[in-house]
């Protein structure tokens, strides 16, 4: 499976972040909650969610690749929430 993070990163309505990945060359959206943005890390102020993305980008889009890799891309979509921040 080949995964590539093309980005960039945007404003979802919601107040999270979606994020453009190419998997096997598809398009799907990914989209991280305005709360996993807020639980990526707690003891951080949260601001702007597109700052608070940048400087989490590599834990963010890690949780995104395990996800993929264990198939729960839906019609295009992928979501990643508080819970998929959680250590395996």
């Amino acid at each position: 499976m080949k995964i590539d993070f093309v980005g960039p990163a945007s404003l979802a309505t919601d107040g999270g972040v979606v994020y453009l990945v190419k998997v096997d060359g598809k398009d799907i959206e990914c989209s991280f909650t305005y709360e996993a943005l807020e639980d990526v890390d707690p003891d951080s102020v949260f601001g702007n969610s597109l700052e608070h993305f940048s400087t989490h980008k590599l834990v963010l889009l890690s949780a995104a690749e395990k996800k993929i890799l264990k198939g729960l891309i839906h019609n295009g979509k992928l979501l990643v929430n508080s819970n998929d921040l959680q250590v395996d």
